[in-house]
């Protein structure tokens, strides 16, 4: 009797480990066979938003702003340049951040784009290259734009490292990033001053492009402060990499939002109480929604009006643009 109870019980120890053998086999084979999804990033609902209450934040504290649009960065090597400042990402080939300030004085051009590529000399680890992007079908998208750095030489030449730039959808980046952008050099016109950090979002499992790996982002966003005093405000976006005909606002988000997602602590120099209450600002109507116009200005005051002359800019087919223009730069909009 007690060996029939002993082989029963052995006979169930066997059953037992075969069968958490195979079970634990089979759901590593499942497991293998998934293919790892890039991060869920959920975009603002327009349908259920509520705008702040709050119109902008008084500054009762006076602070030095030296380097108030740098992110929090402890332990992180910075690489400045002339104009702005960026944080490196070297596994995705490109910057995490771009942060500069922009000025009236700066929105005014002198200097045209270079459209001259290079690497980035300050990267030790190199930067991308020209052939990461050669016919991978993706823009070389400016994170702080060229058109922000015509007040000077070094800065138009610095914004054409590839430390700069990061492959975005040629729509989105010639069609809603390009009137985000304008947009935001309204707001250096009328605020006097103001400061931008751009990046892209970096998450894991992102396809890429070139011989060096450099990651596509689904998502980008861009984050502007005028600290103008005694009262400022703040305002952040948040885009997918794919061309848009809706408006700017729909893309709005707050800063907290914005940091919830990407894990970057916007202006850290603030005091507590002041960044708290930007950061959870969403107040749309604080800011003004007309670039063009404003451009219009810009020009009228501070350019000589002068008679409509054929566009500088070249084709892809490697032939003079047709159009005219009177913009000073003597590029129309869409070689600017």
């Amino acid at each position: 009797m007690r060996k029939k109870v002993n082989l029963l019980i052995l006979c169930c120890v066997a059953f037992g480990f075969f069968y958490l053998f195979f079970t634990s086999k089979e759901q590593h084979k499942q497991a293998s066979s998934e293919q790892p999804q890039s991060k869920s990033i959920p975009l603002p609902d327009k349908t259920n938003r509520v705008e702040s209450t709050t119109d902008t934040v008084l500054v009762t504290e006076e602070i030095n702003t030296d380097g108030l649009e740098i992110p929090a960065h402890t332990g992180q090597r910075l690489t400045r340049h002339f104009a702005y400042t960026l944080l490196y990402n070297e596994k995705h080939e490109q910057a995490a951040w771009v942060a500069y300030q922009l000025t009236k004085k700066e929105t005014v051009r002198i200097y045209d784009r270079s459209n001259d590529f290079n690497e980035d000399p300050l990267i030790s680890t190199g930067s991308a290259t020209d052939s990461d992007y050669k016919r991978s079908g993706y823009d070389r998208g400016h994170l702080a734009p060229a058109a922000d750095m015509g007040w000077s030489a070094t800065a138009m030449r610095e914004s054409f490292y590839y430390s700069n730039m990061s492959p975005q959808d040629p729509g989105f980046n010639r069609g809603i990033w390009k009137r985000l952008e304008e947009q935001v050099r309204t707001w250096a016109w009328e605020n006097e001053a103001i400061y931008v950090v751009t990046g892209p979002v970096l998450t894991a499992n992102l396809s890429q492009i070139g011989i060096n790996d450099v990651s596509i982002p689904n998502y980008y966003y861009k984050v502007i402060l005028d600290y103008s005093q005694p009262s400022v405000k703040a305002i952040a976006f948040l885009m997918p990499n794919q061309s848009s005909k809706a408006d700017l606002q729909s893309y709005v988000v707050t800063i907290n939002e914005l940091e919830q997602l990407t894990g970057i602590n916007f202006f850290p120099v603030l005091p507590d109480k002041q960044e708290e209450q930007l950061e959870n600002q969403r107040c749309e109507s604080c800011w003004t929604w007309s670039p063009y116009r404003v451009r219009a200005e810009r020009k009228n005051k501070h350019q000589t009006e002068s008679e409509a002359v054929q566009c500088s800019g070249i084709t892809k087919k490697g032939n003079r643009c047709k159009r005219k223009t009177t913009d000073p730069s003597g590029r129309c909009y869409q070689h600017q």
